[in-house]
């Protein structure tokens, strides 16, 4: 269930084995996260892996999960401070990227996978942002792909030093607004 903390749907030698993986991530991104890589960080055979996630796919599912959930619950508590509020989402949401941009970007940069994801979770990280646009589907998903463009040209460094972030956040949102 996605409102459960996804921890308890592992046994506790594949939490430590995904807690590692999130670790290399977070630490040195994507290109880093080697089941090779991931035995060797929890000095282990990378066989001994294979008794807790199929592949690198399943571990990279895994985080994928928790990112959606984590950054759910920062969009609910930005909701929960103040219902409605585009601009109050979008620092929520900035925020959580820019604090886990390897982690943003594994979850963000490929093809989601929704068949392998707890079920309602997707549901419930679109949410917050659904209830602030009165439950226009269009609406959440323009407002999505302005604040996720935002986020991942930040990440990458594509804004020049001089760029007022802030300013652009600010005009993009009262476009998008009603």
């Amino acid at each position: 269930m996605a409102d459960r903390p996804l921890t308890e749907r592992l046994t506790p030698r594949a939490r430590e084995i995904a807690t590692a993986a999130r670790t290399l991530l977070e630490e040195a991104g994507p290109a880093a996260l080697t089941m090779r890589a991931l035995a060797d960080h929890l000095g282990i055979k990378a066989p001994s892996l294979y008794k807790h996630f199929p592949d690198k796919h399943a571990v990279e599912v895994e985080l994928v999960a928790q990112m959606l959930q984590e950054s759910a619950a920062a969009l609910e508590a930005a909701q929960a401070r103040e219902p409605g509020s585009l601009p109050a989402l979008a620092q929520a949401y900035r925020t959580y990227a820019l604090a886990h941009p390897h982690l943003y970007c594994l979850a963000t940069e490929r093809p989601l996978p929704r068949a392998a994801l707890p079920a309602g979770l997707e549901d419930r990280a679109a949410m917050p942002l659904l209830l602030a646009c009165d439950g226009d589907l269009d609406l959440a998903r323009a407002t999505w792909a302005f604040a996720h463009g935002m986020v991942i040209l930040e990440i990458h460094g594509r804004f020049p030093d001089d760029a007022d972030l802030p300013a652009a956040w600010k005009h993009g949102l009262k476009a998008l607004q009603r």
